[in-house]
């Protein structure tokens, strides 16, 4: 037995430390690529005049401060009660239309915050459908004999990103939910604790890490976002920043305010990390089996369908009628040239960006597992932020090295053989992507280590002592057990691309136009009919790949995989 312990510990002493410099050479180079417009983001943020923070801070920096921070607050605390409840609801429950639910929870993440934001404001209005039918039933003549909720403010900013975000959350606290063992919560009821308590103590502690990812892509995503905020007059660190870079002309004051937003983020990470650093969330034994779900019946069924219905109706089924309406009304937009040509733009960079992420990820989070480095888990949550900063910043930390490539390739080739080579990566499909890849390796990332954690490590350590070399750890081991994780991703990059706005302004080449850029142009001039039939393509390109993700989590869920 002694001499099987030492070739056990030995073993795995070898693996950790082998597999070590594997990782490094595997995920340093994507580090790096990532990490690189974000350096060129600090080489900006160094560079910033000396007087214009002192008139940042006297001004409006507080301010600014403030408003972020309640606009994320209220973000956080709403999407984590919409994405949690109504994960915990289809996954562990049974009650009428549970199964059309499943997908339907997900359809928002189709929908740009921006043109939700938009529809909202044209529908609820003075001039809208509901005050105008409340004016003509009550027979009020103007604004000063009723009192109206305006949409345009905090309150109402919060209230629509949670509508379209909460699918962050609701994605991978679902799939956590779903692949808890079976005997970790008959456990829980053998020893007397009941339906809510074992979600309370069991099976909401053990789901932390997936939700805290979710939670954490809806706040960056928040803290992105500049089409809803600015729409709405609401003064957040997004808006600022393009204040300060387009109306006081200082991206160096626009790449030092992105970088706080990244200051902040990555310490509420840091700052979750340590307070689960010592605790396991993933069974070891990973039960096999469906869990059996409780039926609900009479009014507690009625109240699960409910607070299913509510977010789906909301967050998708009115915007889209009210897209579809609009868009029925001026027939002619639906088959204007520039749409065909659009979508099938949109598909392919979604597609592209969903496949460089997803690999770029599985390098990532294979590296960190095996390599177990501190230095190599670090410069990977560097690599991660660039979802935090506003895409049109980062676009410029994308744009400058790309650029001082293509100035110090053209200078070689005008010195050695007399011609220009012009511009080689700048303005290029390369780097549409390169932007986007960079932009939501995030996304990517926090799924599939999700993930990953979910896989015991003893299973790592059996395979070596089996022979198994590390690379092969992968398609043998992590795979099986990944492919969930990895179809999130893949969806959530896909819609994310598809909606991306201020990337693709910023780095589009010439005569390439997507979906996000059409709907943009008439919907920035409140030409909301215009702004329609791209915005529906938009949707709808959405729902399908939402649905086949829905149904893959579902079927991996009943065989264990």
């Amino acid at each position: 037995m002694g001499a099987q312990a030492d070739i056990s510990v030995s073993a795995e002493r070898g693996f950790r430390t082998g597999s070590a410099g594997v990782a490094g050479l595997v995920a340093f180079p994507v580090i790096g690529l990532v990490a690189l417009p974000l350096c060129a983001l600090v080489v900006f943020a160094l560079d910033v005049e000396a007087g214009i923070w002192p008139h940042l801070i006297a001004t409006v920096l507080g301010g600014y401060a403030r408003t972020t921070t309640l606009l994320a607050a209220g973000v956080g605390v709403g999407v984590a009660a919409v994405g949690v409840g109504a994960a915990w609801l289809v996954a562990i429950h049974e009650f009428p239309l549970r199964r059309q639910f499943e997908w339907a929870l997900m359809l928002p993440l189709a929908a740009p915050s921006y043109i939700v934001a938009f529809v909202y404001t044209d529908f609820l209005d003075y001039t809208g459908p509901v005050q105008s039918g409340l004016r003509a039933l009550f027979g009020w003549r103007n604004a000063l004999d009723y009192d109206f909720p305006a949409i345009r403010t905090l309150p109402g900013a919060i209230v629509v990103l949670v509508l379209v975000l909460y699918p962050y959350v609701y994605l991978l606290a679902r799939t956590a939910f779903l692949a808890q063992s079976r005997a970790t919560l008959d456990a829980a009821r053998m020893l007397g604790h009941g339906h809510g308590a074992a979600f309370r103590r069991v099976a909401l502690p053990m789901a932390r890490p997936a939700i805290v990812v979710g939670v954490a892509l809806a706040l960056m995503e928040t803290l992105n976002e500049y089409g809803t905020v600015d729409f709405f007059a609401v003064t957040v660190f997004s808006t600022g920043i393009y204040h300060v870079w387009l109306n006081m002309h200082s991206i160096e004051g626009a790449a030092g305010l992105a970088l706080m937003l990244v200051g902040a983020v990555a310490g509420l990470l840091w700052l979750e990390r340590r307070a689960r650093a010592d605790r396991r969330f993933a069974d070891p034994r990973q039960a096999r089996g469906v869990t059996p779900r409780v039926r609900l019946t009479g009014i507690r069924a009625w109240l699960a369908m409910l607070g299913c219905a509510l977010p789906v109706i909301l967050g998708f089924v009115l915007p889209f009628g009210l897209l579809v309406w609009m868009s029925w009304r001026r027939m002619g937009g639906l088959f204007t040239g520039d749409l065909g040509p659009a979508l099938l733009n949109s598909l392919q960079l979604s597609a592209a960006a969903a496949g460089v992420v997803c690999l770029l990820a599985l390098s990532l989070g294979f590296a960190n597992r095996t390599g177990r480095s501190r230095l190599l888990q670090g410069s990977s949550r560097v690599a991660s932020v660039g979802y935090a900063i506003p895409g049109s910043v980062l676009a410029v930390g994308v744009l400058a090295p790309l650029a001082a490539f293509d100035n110090a390739v053209d200078g070689l080739m005008r010195d050695w053989f007399g011609v220009s080579s012009g511009l080689l990566l700048s303005g290029s499909l390369f780097a549409l992507l390169f932007g986007c890849s960079a932009r939501f390796i995030a996304v990517g990332h926090g799924a599939i280590e999700a993930g990953f954690e979910r896989i015991p490590r003893s299973h790592d350590d059996a395979a070596r002592l089996l022979g198994c070399r590390p690379l092969a750890l992968i398609p043998r081991l992590h795979w099986p057990a990944l492919q969930s994780s990895v179809l999130t991703a893949a969806l959530l990059v896909f819609v994310d691309t598809m909606k991306e706005l201020p990337m693709t302004l910023a780095l589009q080449p010439f005569n390439f136009r997507t979906l996000a850029t059409i709907s943009h142009q008439y919907a920035s001039d409140e030409r909301f009919e215009q702004a329609a039939p791209a915005a529906l393509a938009i949707v709808i390109a959405g729902v399908i790949p939402v649905i086949l993700l829905s149904r893959t989590i579902r079927t991996t869920a009943r065989t264990g995989g």
